[in-house]
This record gives structure tokens, C-alpha cells and sequence, in this order.
């Protein structure tokens, strides 16, 4: 096995999380970003020469989708995924020795907003609107790439759950100040997975040498968000909590510059290929997740 693995855009709070685990592992780790110490994604020579003989490339990078959907905005999110997965196809391109993996990040969000029915691989809609389109957008530029040498698996990752960034923080800030209650109607799905599972399943496809495509990377029991939140506060022992009808997520949203379609949303994404193929989670509902992270977080 190939002991290297290149993380695209890999200094974000999953980035991270994965340097930190493929160095335990004993791999050797190259990361492509915009910060001067790592490879830059303007040295196109560079980063083929790290993609040369690897295991791995795992492209994780894009602006980030919480700030408000302004025009500039909106470039630079669609621009940050498609460029950035259309210079690693080119890199692997001139490769003698491609990665034989190239697993590429996508989104949950791809589907449309589901309350009736759970979304998966084969069954599932895709919806419409800016998110969607850059999902769209996302998952083209990467399947247009025939690579005989190399596999190629997009991940449709639905929101991820960790102790050191993502949504935890926001959320527990809101149920501190006990405003921990549903938010909008409360009927919303939430689709999330622990960071550790998403982490499981990359090396479950990288040993997995027969499965490439779309994976749906979500935990098997998303729940709604008034759920979440209950589940929240019974973990921060916080029995009460206000809701945040509509309105007033609009409000809070402008004033903190970002969008209510993070909240608002339902995300109802079941992982059933992953299943299917003998993946089991870790972290599979959300009480132990929480359990984990917050008991982490705080020790």
C-alpha cells in the first residue's frame, strides 16, 4: 500500500482531523491550501509531483457555505470547488504513478428539501436552487475525469459533527443561553455523522477496492431538528429552551451574516449504499455522538 496521502484544502476543521489520524496511521501527508506553508494550488508542478506515487488524494476544499449568499459570494463557492477539483484531475493527468483513490468531497445538500420521504444514492431527488446547482456543479467537474488508474468516489457528506468546529459550537452557545428550543417549525430533518465515521469510511473505500461512485455519508438516523435540539439540551443538562420561529432566524442570519437554509432546510439523507456494502457506524445515533463530543470537549 502506498503510505501517502494528499489532503486538498486540508487545513479546515476536517482536514485537520484527518492530518492528525493518517499521521497515527504512519502516512505521509501533503495538504494543498492557500496558506504559505503547505503546497499552493497555484504550483501546478508541485502538486502533481505530491500526487505522483500516492494512495490517496482527498479533496476537501471550498469556501466556506456559511456567510450570505451575495453575488461574490456565490462565485467564490462555486469557483473554490470546481477549480480546485478541475486542477487535481489535470495534476493526476500527468502522473506516472496516480493515486490510486480520489475521493472528492460533495454535499448532502444535493437532494431536495425532504420531509416526506429519506433521500438515498438510487432513490433519491435531486432539488434545485444556488446549493444545489453548486453540488451539481461540484459533482461534474469531478466525473468528467476518465481516470483508468484511479478510482474515484464523491462523497455527499451531510452536515459533520466534531469537537472542534462545524455546528457544534453555535449550537451549544444557543441552548446556554437557553434559546436551545426548535427552530423555524422544528419538523425539519437533520442529517449529520460524526467526524470519526467519516473518517472510518474513507478507509473503508480505500480497502474497499471494487466500489467507486456517489456515497451518501450521513448517519442511518437523522432526526429532526426539534430533536437535535431536545437531545442537546438534555446533554448540556439544560431543560429549557426557546424556540426561534422563522422571522427571527431571519433577523439573527443578516446580523450574523449567513443564510437561514443551513437551519431551515430538511436534510433527510440515508447512508444506504455504505450499508449496503457492509459499512456499520460507530457513532450511529445521535445521543452517543453527543456524548462523545461534548464529554470530549470539556475533559
Amino acid at each position: 500500500m502506498n503510505q501517502k496521502v494528499v489532503l486538498a484544502g486540508g487545513t479546515g476543521f476536517i482536514g485537520k482531523y484527518l492530518e492528525r489520524k493518517f499521521l497515527e496511521l504512519g502516512y505521509e501527508v501533503k495538504i494543498i491550501s492557500r496558506q504559505d506553508r503547505h503546497i499552493s494550488w497555484n504550483d501546478h508542478a508541485g502538486i502533481a509531483d505530491a500526487l505522483e506515487a500516492s494512495g490517496m488524494l482527498i479533496n476537501l476544499a471550498g469556501k466556506s457555505v456559511n456567510c450570505r449568499y451575495n453575488s461574490r459570494n456565490k462565485e467564490e463557492i462555486l469557483q473554490s470547488r470546481t477549480e480546485t477539483t478541475r486542477i487535481l484531475g489535470n495534476a493526476i493527468l500527468e502522473c506516472k504513478n496516480p493515486p490510486s483513490l480520489w475521493i472528492n468531497s460533495s454535499t448532502a445538500t444535493i437532494y431536495r428539501h425532504a420531509e416526506d420521504r429519506p433521500m438515498t444514492e438510487d432513490h433519491g431527488e435531486i432539488g434545485s436552487g444556488f446549493s444545489v446547482d453548486v453540488a451539481k456543479a461540484w459533482e461534474n467537474a469531478f466525473f468528467s475525469f476518465q481516470l483508468p488508474q484511479t478510482r474515484q468516489a464523491a462523497l455527499r457528506i451531510a452536515i459533520v459533527l466534531g469537537e472542534s468546529g462545524g455546528v457544534i459550537h453555535p449550537i451549544r452557545n444557543l441552548v446556554r443561553f437557553g434559546l436551545g428550543g426548535a427552530q423555524g417549525s422544528g419538523n425539519q430533518m437533520f442529517s449529520w455523522i460524526h467526524i470519526e465515521d467519516l473518517y472510518r469510511i474513507i478507509l473503508f473505500l480505500r480497502d474497499k477496492e471494487e466500489l467507486s461512485g456517489v456515497f451518501n455519508c450521513s448517519s442511518p438516523h437523522p432526526v429532526t431538528n426539534r430533536e437535535l435540539m431536545h437531545q442537546f439540551r438534555k446533554a448540556m443538562n439544560m431543560r429549557i429552551g426557546l424556540p426561534s420561529p422563522q422571522w427571527l432566524l431571519e433577523i439573527g442570519a443578516y446580523v450574523i451574516k449567513t443564510e437561514t437554509e443551513l437551519v431551515l432546510k430538511s436534510r433527510w439523507v440515508i447512508p444506504e449504499r455504505l450499508e449496503r456494502e457492509g459499512f456499520t457506524f460507530k457513532f450511529d445515533t445521535l445521543d452517543k455522538a453527543l456524548e462523545d463530543i461534548l464529554h470530549r470537549s470539556h475533559s
